[in-house]
């Protein structure tokens, strides 16, 4: 008696298996991405970018918790340590600025306030500079910038000829003299909160043109695609099509330049605060500092290096993270 040629059973289920394990596979393959997931896995692949990105949080969370920060290692930003202070030269006794347990980035020159305290403040105010700034001109770049784009014609003029105006300005120059000549008080705002809050308006006003240009050359691209014309023919208004379909496609290029205008801003403030036109003491700035410390660069280096890398450190960190973003939201970038 001769053996079955074929033994069905034997063969099927291995082949049912092998079927199902590449279905699996295929599915998995083709299972699809949202643009958000697809653009931080490759801010992932980029270390550069993540490394600033996690210094830049780090950044924000020192400024917010300042107060608990400096209370935990027993420092005020504004208490005087005259002991800590040579009489004959005004500089800080022992060496690197006076650095110890007690303070941990020395004390500064003459007085003898805590270097590290300072530092934690001085972000503060740099960081809100900085940020409040950069939503000023977004929220004003955003809207001309698409109502050129879209309306055109003498709407576009317009307001193209008002950034190119603004762009040309001397805008430091302009900064310098109307701080120079604000009152102590305005709007309930009294001394260094009133020239916080003209420095946020007036760099924030000043930055909106770049931010413009770029939302207008992007609407103008935009406004000719097919889903906007599919609005128009179903009756959608105009408003409609520019915050509904226009806008949310704006929003990568938006993120991008604001996180590239940020590290600007909080150069501009420095400088302002360097030129004596920013904060004034005893609030803690991190270009104040740094004007300071001329009188003692060669008697106290550390004095200026540490304001100089804090400001270094954070333009840095937002450059890189800045970088990383735009390559991750530009589908044609790569390294």
């Amino acid at each position: 008696m001769t053996a079955p040629l074929h033994e069905p059973a034997a063969d099927a289920a291995p082949g049912a298996a092998e079927e199902a394990a590449v279905a699996a596979a295929d599915a998995k393959a083709v299972q699809g991405r949202s643009l958000g997931r697809i653009a931080w896995e490759r801010l992932k692949r980029d270390k550069l970018a993540l490394a600033g990105g996690i210094v830049v949080l780090l950044l924000i969370v020192i400024a917010l918790l300042a107060p608990v920060i400096t209370g935990l290692v027993g420092q005020d930003p504004d208490v005087y340590h005259q002991g800590l202070i040579d009489p004959l030269f005004s500089t800080p006794k022992g060496s690197l600025g006076g650095m110890s347990g007690d303070h941990l980035l020395g004390v500064e020159p003459v007085n003898g306030r805590d270097i590290f305290a300072r530092i934690l403040y001085g972000a503060q105010i740099s960081l809100l500079v900085g940020f409040l700034s950069a939503v000023v001109a977004v929220i004003l770049g955003t809207v001309l910038g698409i109502l050129a784009g879209f309306f055109g014609g003498w709407v576009d003029s317009l307001i193209s000829r008002v950034m190119d105006g603004l762009l040309a300005f001397p805008q430091l120059l302009f900064i310098i003299a109307l701080v120079s000549v604000m009152p102590n008080q305005m709007l309930g705002l009294t001394g260094t909160g009133v020239r916080v809050f003209v420095m946020i308006l007036v760099i924030g006003f000043f930055g909106w043109p770049y931010i413009g240009r770029v939302v207008r050359g992007q609407t103008l691209s935009l406004r000719e695609r097919e889903y906007v014309e599919a609005a128009r023919s179903l009756g959608a208004g105009q408003f409609y099509i520019l915050f509904k379909e226009l806008l949310p496609n704006l929003v990568a290029p938006i993120i991008v330049y604001t996180t590239m205008m940020i590290p600007t801003n909080i150069l501009t403030e420095a400088a302002l605060s360097f030129l004596g036109v920013g904060v004034k003491p005893p609030t803690s700035s991190w270009g104040q500092m740094l004007s300071s410390a001329i009188d003692y660069y060669d008697s106290d280096p550390m004095y200026m290096v540490i304001p100089g890398v804090a400001i270094f450190i954070t333009v840095l960190a937002f450059n890189l993270f800045g970088d990383g973003v735009r390559d991750a939201l530009d589908p044609k970038g790569s390294r």
